[in-house]
């Protein structure tokens, strides 16, 4: 299946002359009297052998003579200081020099990796990009997962007006020296003193400077996924790139997985193991991904987008392989999405949903998963709730409102269900503890407040899965009001990452405070007073 998507044209600048310009004359002369300049990626210069021209396609030597330690000296005397990641540049271009050195610390070898801005190539996820959501990109080296960066960044700094902030670690993303290359636009570009020190550039950049957007490249270390998170989690798109060729890869990274929503061991119960048909020993996600979506660049001008990576992480560890949304540049510019969403992606449901018989049973402490058949979504009848320590006045209300096929139970003997505040539950008295025992679905709300209570109602019969943002949204706005005229602290429902950051940003909106408290993935937000 092939629907094109837009006819893009693209752009390209690199400022070639100005790295030649570093070379031996020689070596400069007879590199500009090639013909294959613009497929140039890199320039190797190594000690005691000839210099190499690396293309697209294969490799030739500059000239007839070995490199000498006066060729290594002249260049490295004519680029940027080199760092601890032994890399430097040249001002105002994106041009980068590795070095390579001996034991003493002498180089004796340069890569030097030609820099182009590409402007036009994120029209291919243009619509991703826009969304709002944090977005990882993976790919192998030099597949243009970089370059695809620099453009994101531009397009939402200079077309979007967004506030855009560029951790740039290497100084590959806007180029060498402290005026950053015009290819990032508007956005804005903090330099790391050293890679050991990424992580706590991007918090500092979230505390000072009030940004929209991070940028930032190559995600590689735990203190750099912790710090994405922390960011994520503030209200601030996240867009980078990480270590790793699939989204499989980045599963089975113990120092990357977090960045995905990590993996942990479960025991489930005899009834649950059975339900599934697995081990009663399996993995599942650990936490909501810091991600809301991956993009998996398979060449330069074609990628795989998981639009929900929470639901792909669940299928993979189910045993399901994920089936991304498949997009591709063609020749002619134009962009054509060859599998699309709706035909690749599980959209996060059991494939076994609809041979389930009977009701779902809900593990104790938790509310049911969106992973999980609603159990009373196909329910012909009427539906027995009994309401432990929930206001039955706000349920009969919400069992109105939303008409469900709901009636009030008076006893849990006779309830086909139970919906139980928090504070009881954990109490776990005798008859509370014999229903769940008896496998009778058991519901938790953290608050008595109608806004949960109709949560609850509308997971128990599957209805309105598409609105739980709006209804998180919803239910912030009850938590503003309450906190506004009572001045008391308010805790709303747990939430994936990305929801939890539309509620900071309600909540900020109004003069409020806001913090994420709890364990995934009981994790939530607290609204107090500043």
């Amino acid at each position: 299946m092939q629907r094109e998507l837009a006819t893009t044209e693209t752009l390209i600048t690199d400022n070639l002359q100005q790295l030649l310009q570093v070379l031996p004359e020689d070596l400069r002369l007879a590199s500009q009297r090639d013909s294959s300049l613009g497929e140039l990626l890199e320039i190797v210069l190594d000690l005691g052998r000839l210099p190499e021209a690396r293309y697209i396609l294969g490799t030739r030597d500059i000239a007839a003579r070995a490199v000498s330690q006066e060729d290594l000296d002249y260049v490295t005397t004519r680029v940027g200081s080199f760092g601890k990641d032994n890399r430097a540049g040249i001002e105002r271009t994106l041009h980068r020099i590795s070095a390579i050195r001996n034991r003493t610390g002498r180089i004796i070898g340069l890569t030097c990796r030609i820099g182009r801005a590409v402007f036009g190539t994120i029209d291919i996820m243009r619509d991703v990009v826009e969304s709002g959501k944090s977005i990882l990109i993976l790919g192998r080296p030099g597949v243009g997962k970089t370059t695809k960066l620099r453009e994101v960044a531009r397009v939402l700094g200079e077309e979007l007006r967004k506030r855009v902030i560029i951790v740039d670690t290497s100084n590959e993303i806007a180029g060498d020296g402290d005026i950053p290359h015009p290819a990032i636009g508007r956005a804005r570009r903090m330099q790391v003193p050293e890679p050991a020190l990424q992580h706590s550039v991007m918090i500092e950049a979230v505390e000072n400077h009030m940004p929209e957007v991070i940028v930032i490249d190559e995600i590689g270390t735990e203190q750099e996924a912790f710090a994405a998170r922390t960011i994520a989690e503030r209200g601030v798109q996240l867009v980078g790139t990480a270590h790793g060729n699939t989204l499989e890869n980045l599963l089975m990274n113990p120092t990357l997985s977090d960045l995905i929503g990590g993996i942990q061991t479960v025991t489930l119960s005899d009834e649950e193991a059975k339900r599934r048909g697995t081990q009663k020993t399996v993995l599942e996600r650990k936490a909501p991904p810091t991600f809301d979506i991956v993009i998996e660049m398979i060449d330069k001008e074609k990628m795989a987008l998981h639009h929900d990576v929470a639901s792909t992480i669940d299928n993979l560890l189910r045993g399901k392989p994920p089936r991304p949304e498949i997009r591709e540049r063609a020749g002619t510019g134009e962009i054509h999405v060859i599998l699309p969403a709706e035909d690749a992606i599980f959209m996060g449901q059991s494939d076994d949903r609809h041979a389930v018989t009977g009701f779902a049973t809900v593990p104790a402490g938790s509310l049911p998963s969106d992973l999980e058949p609603a159990p009373f979504e196909q329910a012909n009848r009427t539906v027995r709730i009994f309401p432990y320590g929930v206001s039955r006045n706000r349920l009969e209300k919400a069992i109105r409102d939303l008409a469900v096929p709901g009636l009030l139970a008076k006893t849990w003997e006779s309830a086909d269900a139970v919906i139980a505040l928090k504070s009881h539950y954990h109490r776990e008295p005798g008859r509370l503890k014999d229903a769940i025992d008896k496998n009778r679905p058991t519901f938790v709300v953290r608050s008595n407040t109608s806004i949960q209570i109709e949560m609850v109602l509308r997971q128990m019969f599957g209805q309105g899965r598409d609105s739980e943002e709006s209804l998180a949204i919803k239910e912030a706005e009850d938590a503003i009001t309450r906190v506004l005229n009572s001045g008391e602290p308010v805790e709303l429902m747990p939430q994936n990452a990305y929801i939890r950051r539309l509620q900071h940003q309600l909540i900020e909106s109004h003069d409020l405070e806001s913090s994420s408290v709890g364990i995934e993935p009981r994790r939530r937000i607290r609204v107090t007073r500043g």
